[in-house]
C-alpha cells in the first residue's frame, strides 16, 4: 500500500498550495453569499420595522418543553408582540413523531407569555430552515416576515426565506458563548453549503400539502 507524501519539487508544492487555497475559497463561498444577501436585513428588536408576521424556528425540546435556546426565541417574539411590532407568530418546527411536537410546545409557551391563541399559527412540518421558509410562502401565504433565531443562525434563515420569496428581516437573539453556541456557529459553516444549494435548486420541502388559511385568519382576528 502506497503512502501519500508531500511533493518534493517546488512546482509540486506550489500546485498543492494552490489546490488547498482553491478548496478554502470554495468552502467560504456559501458563507460569503449569505453575508452578501443579508447585509441590510438584520435588525435589533428595537428597530425592526412593523411587520404583520413573525416566524420562529424550532430549536429542540427538553422533556417536552422548549429548550433554553428555543425559549429565548419565543421570548423575543412575545416581546415584539407586546410592543406592537408584530401581529401574528408563525411557529414552525418538527412534529415527525407522536412523542415530539415542537409547534405545540412553542404555542403553549407563547400563550403563557401573553400572546393570544388566535394570534399563533402552527406549522407542523418545518423539518429544516428551507422547508420552513418555503412552507411559510407557499402554504401559509406569508410574503413578508420578521424571522427570529439565534445570531449564528439568523443569516441563513434570512437568506433562505429571501430565496423562497419571503421578504425578511432577521432578529438575532443574544446568547452566552457556551458550548452550544460554539457548536451552533461551527455547524453553520457546513450548513451554509446546503443552504446555497437549496437557494440555487429550490427543492420542494419534505412535506408540502394543501394551503392553510391560518395566517390570514389570525390577521383577520385583529378586527
Amino acid at each position: 500500500m502506497r503512502r501519500w507524501r508531500l511533493p518534493r519539487t517546488r512546482t509540486g508544492q506550489r500546485r498543492l498550495v494552490q489546490a488547498v487555497m482553491a478548496v478554502c475559497v470554495l468552502a467560504l463561498l456559501p458563507s460569503t453569499w449569505m453575508y452578501t444577501v443579508t447585509g441590510d436585513r438584520l435588525r435589533s428588536a428595537a428597530d425592526v420595522p412593523h411587520t404583520e408576521v413573525a416566524v420562529v424556528f424550532g430549536a429542540g425540546l427538553w422533556d417536552g418543553e422548549p429548550s433554553p435556546y428555543l425559549a429565548h426565541r419565543l421570548d423575543a417574539a412575545a416581546a415584539l408582540y407586546r410592543a406592537g411590532r408584530i401581529e401574528v407568530v408563525l411557529v414552525t418546527g418538527d412534529n415527525s413523531r407522536a412523542d415530539y411536537d415542537e409547534p405545540d410546545a412553542m404555542r403553549t409557551y407563547l400563550r403563557k407569555h401573553g400572546v393570544p391563541t388566535e394570534r399563533i399559527v402552527s406549522d407542523y412540518a418545518g423539518f429544516d430552515t428551507w422547508d420552513s421558509c418555503v412552507r411559510a410562502r407557499k402554504i401559509f401565504g406569508v410574503d413578508r416576515a420578521v424571522l427570529i433565531s439565534q445570531g449564528f443562525h439568523i443569516r441563513r434563515a434570512v437568506a433562505l426565506c429571501e430565496a423562497a420569496g419571503v421578504t425578511s428581516y432577521g432578529v438575532g437573539v443574544d446568547e452566552w458563548h457556551d458550548v452550544t453556541w460554539y457548536y451552533g456557529g461551527t455547524r453553520e459553516v457546513f450548513a451554509a453549503g446546503k443552504a446555497a444549494l437549496d437557494a440555487l435548486f429550490r427543492p420542494d420541502p419534505r412535506f408540502l400539502g394543501p394551503k392553510e388559511p391560518g395566517v390570514a385568519r389570525a390577521l383577520a382576528s385583529r378586527r
